[in-house]
């Protein structure tokens, strides 16, 4: 088993990520759109979140705390 500080450190770069992608998603429908409301603006960033993990183990780059 890991400490926290290691997991922390494995995922921090995912995290980082993770977020930069959803506000790009964010600013890029807001644009498209122009303008999006609450309610699809947290589908869209609940939907990043729940798809990400998938991804990047499916890219092969999950950090080993994600590997099952």
């Amino acid at each position: 088993m890991t400490s926290a500080t290691a997991k922390v450190r494995q995922l921090t770069p995912h995290w980082v990520v993770m977020f930069v992608a959803m506000f790009l998603a964010l600013g890029v429908a807001d644009r498209a759109l122009g303008g999006l409301g609450l309610a699809a603006s947290l589908a869209l960033v609940l939907g990043i979140a729940v798809a990400y993990p998938f991804v990047v183990r499916a890219l092969g780059v999950a950090p080993p705390v994600w590997q099952r």
